[in-house]
């Protein structure tokens, strides 16, 4: 009796477990069919114009997921999507251009991986209001800048590198992954920063410059439009026309009053009054604004170099056969946002640098491999490989050892 009792445990444990497994494997497989476990996809190309040039800066991604990246200096783009995007809408805009859109399914079936983006020309017979005051532009861009832009409580995912030269050689690279809260234009600084990952070169500097905050916060803290910016200190003309995501842009450079050196350039729609992009003369500083799904306007693009002649001691002078008793160093610095998320209850920044007075290059965040692999980076620029074999160059010595060796 025993015996039949153990046989017939054996059997239903066996029917138990052979039905388990059925369940499971169905329960696998109308997860793979639905596309609820996703696989991963890159996708890859270069942005073009007609002729062929290449087109930097372009903003490409899937708007309505808040989902995208940048083309690097070189026109080139990278981004990480999953199979659930299959069916969205890529978007590929640049001032100056017809907006390009194409389902990351057909791009990805596409034999060249090349985006071809339309000049988009305005005809000046085409504007209605050219005959209105320069400065009318700006006045009314300022007024609506908080129409135009997000002015709510806001999460950027940012890439920020900042190379250090001296006496124009690439001596030390610090890249770190940052959340920042924001609240765009309506705040003259960030409200919170948080340094998530960090990777470093070997430092090679003689000088060692050091900045007692973090680089990031100067993005919004140098930005003229979050400060008291009046259109009346500075004289106006407009420059050109261009256009971005079928709305014409007025080009408008203005000169500040008494000091010709300084001088502010804003690409404004002429419908909306939103501003696109702003140049300075003050560390030839770039912002570039893209658009969410709202057309709010948020930062996609910075880019800024401050340049000082720093004092070095007699040693190092002969050792780099200097005649000076200063050096010329540099900071170049690039921002560039991989996300953005505008719902608060999915915003989680543990804020550990807006306060704390530290270069960022002396950050003790350990470096993670895997993160730096697995991030949607924008590819390498000239600038950026440059920089890198200037970096190698010197000892001979790999980039990616030297990220496991300084960090």
């Amino acid at each position: 009796m025993q015996q039949q009792m153990e046989n017939r445990l054996q059997k239903n444990s066996f029917y138990t477990n052979t039905k388990k497994s059925i369940h499971l494997f169905l329960g696998f497989f109308f997860l793979v069919q639905t596309g609820i476990i996703a696989q991963n996809i890159n996708i890859e190309g270069t942005i073009l114009d007609e002729n062929k040039n290449t087109i930097p800066y372009a903003a490409i991604g899937i708007v309505e997921k808040s989902i995208g990246t940048s083309s690097n200096d070189d026109g080139v783009f990278f981004l990480k999507l999953t199979s659930l995007n299959l069916s969205d809408t890529l978007t590929v805009s640049s001032i100056g251009f017809k907006s390009y859109k194409i389902t990351v399914k057909d791009y990805i079936n596409k034999k060249e991986k090349t985006i071809i983006l339309k000049e988009d020309v305005v005809s000046l017979d085409e504007i209605t209001i050219t005959n209105v005051k320069p400065n009318f532009y700006v006045k009314k861009a300022l007024k609506n800048i908080r129409k135009t832009s997000l002015d709510s409580y806001y999460q950027l995912s940012i890439l920020y590198r900042r190379f250090s030269t001296e006496n124009y050689t690439p001596r030390f690279l610090v890249e770190q992954y940052i959340n920042v809260l924001d609240k765009g234009f309506t705040l003259p600084s960030f409200e919170e920063i948080q340094v998530v990952e960090n990777r470093k070169s070997a430092d090679y500097r003689f000088v060692k410059k050091k900045q007692n905050f973090h680089s990031v916060a100067m993005i919004a803290k140098q930005n003229p439009l979050r400060k008291d910016f009046y259109a009346n200190d500075y004289k106006w003309q407009i420059k050109d026309y261009s256009s971005y995501d079928g709305e014409e842009i007025a080009i408008l450079e203005g000169i500040m009053k008494g000091k010709p050196a300084n001088w502010v350039r804003l690409f404004i729609g002429v419908e909306t009054y939103g501003i696109y992009k702003l140049e300075k003369s003050h560390l030839n500083a770039v912002y570039i604004y893209k658009k969410n799904q709202d057309g709010k306007l948020y930062l996609s693009y910075h880019n800024r170099e401050y340049k000082s002649k720093e004092p070095i001691s007699l040693y190092y002078r002969n050792l780099m056969k200097l005649k000076s008793k200063t050096m010329d160093v540099s900071y170049r610095h690039e921002a560039i946002v991989l996300g953005i998320e505008t719902n608060w209850k999915n915003i989680d920044i543990r804020s550990n640098a807006l306060k704390n007075r530290t270069d960022m290059g002396d950050y003790k965040i350990p470096y993670r491999k895997d993160f730096w692999k697995n991030l949607s980076m924008p590819p390498d620029s000239k600038f950026y490989l440059d920089n890198k074999k200037g970096l190698e160059a010197i000892f001979g010595v790999p980039l990616e050892k030297q990220y496991q060796a300084a960090n």
